[in-house]
């Protein structure tokens, strides 16, 4: 038995880690250390109809127990991904999650119907909880009325699942998850990034152009692992999780949160190979915690003491 393998709706997945979206561009300077065809999947970096330069720079700066960042949807553009990104990732054996985004809601629709045509696009990520831009983005994910229209306008012209990304800058992140599966989505990837702020000590000025950031890595995580615990317990949806996942026991933790699969994100900036170790750890830990599968150990947090495990959903 394959004890990593699973299947959630348009992926099969050899394994459940994957880079987050943002954090691992299209691969091509990771595949440089190792083979990516072991990873689970890759969530490509966000794409929208037309190339975008990004926010001004300073736009990364790093803070005590994260990094905040304002790039601002820097991608070379839907036709560039069609032509060069998604044909280059076909020497690997990976079902590739394509984040896409706009400033409006034509602009998600153009690229889901386009990119979701890709033979190796497997499934859709909605980015609906980007905070470093004006237009678009956390604006159409701080809203469920909003948020439930997209969703459904997507999923009518793409082929292939959409899972919707959320923000945690909502008073509510249920009351999202609710409204996204009400919309039609096959799945959920949570958490986004936390809006922060750093400040120059000697100007008191801040330190990125932007002024205010997306906050990831380890601050954030137990903010995602609450959330991840409340939505899994109110939505049928499967969870893609991610929120400052930097080792083995941290995607142990989100799968027991009620997660179906992980992403790594800031952590790949640190050290490149973390994906990789975390894959290569995993059976070790199952041996440890007597799991046949990854997934028996899935929603371990919501039990009362003495009752089993057991969820392969």
């Amino acid at each position: 038995m394959d004890r990593l393998s699973l299947s959630l709706p348009g992926l099969s997945l050899k394994n459940p880690i994957m880079p987050a979206s943002g954090c691992f561009g299209f691969g091509r300077e990771y595949s440089q250390f190792y083979d990516l065809s072991e990873l689970g999947s890759i969530m490509i970096k966000a794409t929208t109809p037309h190339p975008r330069a990004g926010n001004p720079v300073p736009r990364v700066a790093e803070t005590s127990s994260g990094m905040l960042n304002a790039i601002g949807l820097q991608n070379p553009g839907l036709e560039k991904v069609m032509e060069t990104e998604l044909p280059w990732l076909e020497q690997f054996d990976l079902p590739i999650i394509a984040n896409i985004a706009g400033s409006e809601a034509e602009d998600y629709i153009k690229v889901a119907e386009k990119i979701s045509t890709a033979k190796n696009v497997a499934a859709l990520e909605l980015n609906i909880s980007c905070p470093n831009v004006k237009e678009g983005g956390i604006a159409f994910g701080t809203d469920p009325d909003t948020a439930r229209n997209l969703t459904a306008r997507v999923k009518e012209v793409s082929r292939v699942p959409v899972y919707v990304k959320l923000s945690p800058n909502v008073t509510s992140i249920t009351e999202m998850a609710k409204a996204c599966e009400e919309g039609g989505a096959d799945g959920l990837t949570m958490i986004n990034t936390l809006v922060g702020m750093r400040l120059d000590h000697k100007t008191g000025k801040p330190v990125i152009a932007n002024k205010t950031g997306g906050l990831s890595g380890p601050a954030i995580k137990p903010v995602a692992l609450r959330m991840v615990y409340e939505v899994s317990q109110q939505t049928s949806l499967p969870i893609i999780a991610m929120g400052g996942i930097s080792s083995a026991w941290d995607v142990i933790d989100f799968i027991s949160a009620g997660a179906s699969a992980a992403a790594v994100g800031t952590a790949n900036f640190v050290n490149p190979f973390v994906c990789q170790e975390i894959i290569h750890e995993l059976p070790a830990i199952l041996d440890e915690l007597g799991a046949d599968h990854i997934l028996d150990l899935r929603g371990r947090s919501w039990m009362r003491h003495g009752e089993a495990a057991g969820h392969r959903a």
